[in-house]
C-alpha cells in the first residue's frame, strides 16, 4: 500500500515532487528521499504537518495510509533498485 500511495494515490502523489530510487520516482521538486535517508518519525511529522511547500496529508489520508507511507519510505529510502 505505501508504493502505491507513494507511486499513485495519494494527492498529489509523492513521486511527483520526491526521488525515489525503489518506487522510480524522479521528482525534483523536494528532496530527494534516497539522499535524506529520513527516518519514520520524521516521515511521520512531515505527512501529518507538512514542510516547506509540501502539504499536510494528516485530512487527505487514513491513518493507515499515512503508516504505510512511513515503513514504506522509511524501509526503502537510500537503497538501490
Amino acid at each position: 500500500m505505501g508504493r502505491r500511495l507513494f507511486t499513485a494515490e495519494a494527492t498529489p502523489a509523492c513521486a511527483v515532487c520526491h526521488t525515489l530510487n525503489d518506487a522510480g520516482a524522479t521528482g525534483e521538486i523536494g528532496p530527494s528521499l534516497d539522499l535524506l535517508r529520513p527516518d519514520a518519525p520524521r516521515i511521520d511529522k512531515a505527512l501529518r504537518n507538512g514542510v516547506g511547500v509540501m502539504p499536510a496529508f494528516r485530512e487527505r489520508l487514513s491513518e493507515a495510509q499515512i503508516q504505510a507511507l512511513v515503513r514504506y519510505v522509511s524501509t526503502v529510502a537510500g537503497r538501490t533498485p
